[in-house]
């Protein structure tokens, strides 16, 4: 059996980690150029806020979400994954007004894709927590 590092996180949680920080990173980078309208189409109408606003801002959350989760000190980790966490929870909207308004984007150009991915963001908030020793024994 591995052993946790200083942090109290095994080398799976690190990988796990790392991968999270590196894809949050690519999406940011999406979010500011490549993929940047098609992240509009998930910006609820509702929000009183410029939807390419609400992008960018997005997509330079992310960004930094990745480099911290990346780069932090071991005795921050719990924090960055509760920070990543609430962050997954805050753009749950989005995936929701993607799917009330059919609006196609990202690949999702159905109804059936679009409810097939709402529940892939509970399962970031985990992957958030749990790669970054969230509910690991505090001392361990």
């Amino acid at each position: 059996m591995t052993q946790p590092d200083p942090s109290g996180t095994t080398p799976a949680q690190n990988a796990a980690r790392l991968l999270l920080g590196s894809a949050l990173i690519f999406a940011g980078v999406g979010h500011l150029t490549f993929a940047r309208q098609e992240f509009q189409a998930q910006v609820p109408d509702s929000l009183p806020f410029d939807q390419d606003g609400v992008v960018l801002a997005s997509g330079v959350a992310e960004i930094a979400l990745g480099a911290t989760l990346i780069g932090i000190p071991a005795k921050r980790r719990r924090t960055a994954g509760a920070v990543a966490a609430a962050f997954f929870v805050a753009v749950f909207p989005g995936n929701i007004s993607q799917l009330l308004t059919h609006s196609d984007s990202l690949g999702l150009d159905t109804d059936t894709k679009r409810w097939l991915r709402l529940p892939g963001q509970p399962l970031l908030i985990a992957w958030a927590l749990w790669s970054t020793g969230f509910f690991n024994k505090k001392g361990s």
